[in-house]
Parts: C-alpha cells; sequence; structure tokens
C-alpha cells in the first residue's frame, strides 16, 4: 500500500507549529483496521472573543486539492511566522485555526465518503426546503450510492461531529467569524460561495456578504472568484454550513456578531479539458494531476486566504 503522504505532511505540519500555536486532535477515526487523526492547528491569541478565520479542507476524500492547498497554506505561513515581525504582531489580535483534512478515511482511501460510506457534507440533520437534484442533493437510499446522507435519525458521523463540536467551541465565542471550506469538482470557474445551500432564501448576513465582496473587488480588481450563493448552482440536504449558520444565528440574533461560512469551489472541469485522460481515473474529475498544475493551483489561491486573514483581522471594514 502505497505512503499516506498527506498524514506525514499533517503530522510534520504538528511538530512544527508545536512551537509557534498548539495543536490539537479533535477526533480519531477507526477505518480498515488503522487510525487516522483529525488535526487542528491554533495559531494566534488565545481569547475566544477575538476574530477568527476558520479553514477547513478535506471534508470529501476525493478532493485531495483542498487538503494540499491547506497544508501548503501552513508550511508557507510558518515560514513567514519565523521572520515577519508584522505577522507575529497582528496573531495577537485575531486567531487562525486550521483543520486541513476532516476527512482523513477518504483522503487515504480515495473515496469521497467517510469509511462509513456517508457524504460528510450532505449529513447534517437539515432538510432542502427546494427539491434539489436527485441524488446530487442527497439521498438516504443505500451507501453504496455517491452522496449518500446516513440513516435517518441517526447521530452525524464521528467527524462531522467533530467539526461542528469544533466550531461551536472554538469559534462560536468570537466577535466575528470568517469560515473557507475548500472543495472542488465543479465548473470551469474557482467560485466563492455563500449560503444557503439548502434554499434560494435570502442569507441572512447578504449586507456583509456584499461589503466584503465589494472590498475583494476593490482590492483586487483582476481577481478570478464568482461570487455567489450556492443555491444559484444547485441545493442540498444535510449541509453543515447551513446547519452551523443557522444555529449561531439563533444563538446570537441579527444583531449579534457575524459568522459566514464560505465555500471555495475550485472548477476542476478547466483541468480536464486540459487533459482528458485524466477523467478516467478516480482522483481525475477533482484534482490537478499533472505537477505544474497542482503547483499553479497553489499560487493562485493562498493569495485568497491571506485575503481573508487580514479581512478577519479588520472585521469593522465590514461586518458591522
Amino acid at each position: 500500500m502505497s505512503e499516506f503522504l498527506e498524514m506525514k505532511r499533517a503530522e510534520r505540519l504538528a511538530d512544527q507549529y508545536a512551537k509557534i500555536g498548539r495543536v490539537e486532535v479533535i477526533q480519531t477515526i477507526q477505518a480498515r483496521g488503522q487510525s487516522f487523526p483529525i488535526h487542528a492547528f491554533h495559531i494566534g491569541a488565545t481569547d475566544p472573543t477575538l476574530p477568527v478565520l476558520g479553514l477547513v479542507g478535506g471534508i470529501h476524500g476525493l478532493e485531495k486539492v483542498g487538503t494540499h492547498l491547506l497544508l501548503s497554506y501552513l508550511e508557507s505561513f510558518a515560514e513567514q511566522y519565523r521572520w515577519d515581525e508584522d505577522l507575529r504582531e497582528r496573531m495577537k489580535s485575531c486567531r487562525l485555526l486550521v483543520v486541513p483534512m476532516v476527512n482523513p478515511a477518504g483522503v487515504r482511501f480515495d473515496t469521497r465518503s467517510n469509511a462509513n460510506g456517508v457524504d460528510l457534507m450532505r449529513n447534517a440533520p437539515i432538510d432542502s426546503g427546494k427539491g434539489p437534484p436527485f441524488l446530487l442533493g442527497g439521498h438516504r437510499f443505500s451507501r453504496r450510492l455517491p452522496w449518500y446522507r446516513g440513516i435517518e435519525g441517526a447521530p452525524m458521523e464521528a467527524e462531522s461531529q467533530a467539526l461542528c463540536d469544533f466550531v461551536r467551541r472554538e469559534m462560536f465565542p468570537s466577535r466575528a467569524l470568517l469560515v473557507v471550506d475548500i472543495h472542488s469538482g465543479f465548473g470551469m470557474g474557482d467560485r466563492l460561495w455563500y449560503p444557503y445551500a439548502r434554499s434560494a432564501d435570502p442569507f441572512p448576513r447578504l449586507h456583509q456578504v456584499e461589503r466584503l465582496a465589494e472590498i475583494l473587488n476593490r482590492s483586487f480588481p483582476n481577481h478570478i472568484y464568482m461570487v455567489e450563493p450556492q443555491s444559484l448552482s444547485y441545493t442540498t440536504h444535510g449541509d453543515l454550513w447551513d446547519y452551523l449558520f443557522d444555529e449561531h444565528l439563533a444563538k446570537v440574533g441579527p444583531s449579534g456578531p457575524v459568522f459566514i461560512p464560505w465555500t471555495l469551489e475550485m472548477g476542476s472541469w478547466i483541468w480536464v479539458r486540459k487533459n482528458p485522460l485524466q477523467a478516467f481515473s478516480a482522483l481525475g474529475p477533482f484534482n490537478p494531476v499533472k505537477a505544474h498544475r497542482l503547483k499553479r493551483t497553489m499560487r493562485r489561491h493562498l493569495p485568497l486566504l491571506d485575503f481573508f486573514l487580514r479581512a478577519i483581522k479588520n472585521h469593522g471594514a465590514w461586518a458591522l
């Protein structure tokens, strides 16, 4: 069996970040006789009320490029933190939390779902009010089919529950919070999706979304992202971020701290168009298979993560 390279990188980074932050294992997954830890990296201030950016990847195991992007970002951040006094000073007044691989068994065994056959982004106990696409929007027919939600009424999967508990504990107390969840596998262009995934209802934090999008557009007028609600493309059952957003809004009220969960959906179809043969492999439709395209993808999106970190540090410019 081949090496689990993504886990080796994560564990190497965990050793490195023990000196500049804190790393915890929020859950350990058992699959096929092996144990797979889910790492969470804590960087910056420790006051839980300070503004926080959460970066999440690897919810779908086939979409390895998201995990690779976050591991690359952590590697780059650690090197900058070593010499950049301004960065160290900035991190005294905000927090960065990174979970690069929520579904380690899926990443290890090249499956979209977790080891139980459940699609973690269809696993929350929340239903779409608008009829989502058949199967794609989440179903309960069989774990042998993709996009399986799990058994109705059953507890959430261990990975989903661990992520939700982590967000509640580490992010909900904050005065402003952003999350960027990284995916791939849809479209010819890169999209920044905001809620809702479950319906086309207006997003309650739309004003803050528009302000943040305006800052992005004016600061980087040539950026590559389409900023839009996910429902414009398709709706789904069981979206974890819809579930957490609604819970947070019910807790703090419409005038309380702002929480915006974003999805960076990388347009993987362009990689397939440039290299059609990769469409015939399990990973090909979701990842840049050629080494030079993977490097280009890392260069392409790392500035966006820096933008979100600066945006949460300066949340007064858009969140009020």
